[in-house]
């Protein structure tokens, strides 16, 4: 579920709380790194109970449709599609969903919470996707499946007031929804078919290397500060390292800990990863500035063996 850039990014935040705390204490900064990791998985899991709901919500229209004084034919005989969306009858049904739910104490029960689905509920009806949906001759998983997955993308993922609900909710998962959960959950609703209900992501690729490699890039950049600020310093003549962007330093102290420590990373990956996390965390003009200090200092590392690499073309 989690790429490695995204654990480079979760490093950069807590990298950043950390240089910018009068109390800073690297055991406590790992321990709040590791819980807005696991943090990620609870928006993962939360949001696909999100599908339970709308079901729910949507059943308990049509009874009261059909208790009306003088129901319509329609409220009669409703069109029992949506809440019989075969993919949202998985996810219902779906075991380790809903352990993984209850061992996370994650539901949709406060007012707040069932306000929010309510009111998707309501753009849902009128949405022109749901009512060809609704109308469509095609009765299948696949279309129940492709369905799904777009009003996930449309309601969810790319919703204002989605965001800002989850903004409220937690502190740590809006900046998380576009981009790690909501590409996972994708994935997860598209594992699904008629026979096998949809896959549930685990939260790192490799569980021990992945949690190794936020904690080793972590400690070493708080360890390597000094030598960092040094070799930027000397990069950067005509500015005081105080004077540039902060998250401009943060990610260089990164790129430079990267490239002296992490022996099986290739050179370009970690020039790359660092320059594009640049492009969205920092400014404007960061992706140039970063790129041109780290080259100056990836041709010096190359000159005095600083960097070890174990691999064929690594160092390129």
């Amino acid at each position: 579920m989690l790429n490695r850039r995204y654990l480079r990014i979760q490093a950069m935040q807590a990298l950043y709380g950390f240089f910018q705390s009068d109390d800073a204490n690297m055991p406590r900064g790992e321990r709040e790194l590791l819980r807005s990791i696991d943090k990620t998985y609870e928006l993962y899991i939360y949001l696909l109970l999100i599908f339970e709901e709308l079901q729910r919500v949507a059943s308990n229209r049509i009874d009261i449709g059909k208790e009306k004084h003088l129901p319509t034919a329609e409220e009669l005989d409703p069109n029992l599609r949506f809440v019989n969306n075969r993919v949202i009858a998985q996810l219902v049904n779906h075991n380790r969903l809903h352990v993984e739910a209850n061992n996370r104490k994650l539901t949709w029960q406060t007012d707040d919470e069932m306000s929010l689905v309510r009111k998707m509920w309501e753009q849902i009806k009128v949405w022109d996707e749901y009512k060809a949906y609704m109308s469509s001759e095609v009765d299948s998983y696949k279309r129940d499946q492709d369905f799904i997955i777009e009003l996930f993308k449309t309601f969810i993922a790319d919703d204002d007031s989605t965001e800002q609900f989850l903004e409220e909710k937690n502190m740590h998962w809006p900046g998380d929804l576009n981009m790690a959960v909501a590409p996972s959950i994708i994935k997860t609703l598209e594992t699904g078919n008629e026979l096998h209900e949809p896959q549930l992501a685990p939260l790192f690729k490799d569980p021990e290397d992945d949690k190794q490699f936020i904690l080793d890039l972590f400690r070493k950049t708080i360890i390597d500060n000094d030598l960092c600020e040094k070799l930027i310093s000397e990069k950067t003549k005509n500015w005081e390292v105080d004077r540039i962007a902060v998250m401009d330093v943060i990610l260089m102290k990164m790129a430079i800990s990267e490239l002296m420590h992490f022996s099986s990373i290739p050179v370009k990956v970690t020039l790359n990863e660092y320059i594009e996390i640049s492009k969205t965390y920092s400014t404007p003009k960061s992706k140039q500035f970063i790129n041109g200090i780290l080259d100056k200092i990836v041709m010096d590392f190359k000159k005095d063996g600083t960097m070890k690499k174990t691999g064929r073309g690594l160092m390129e």
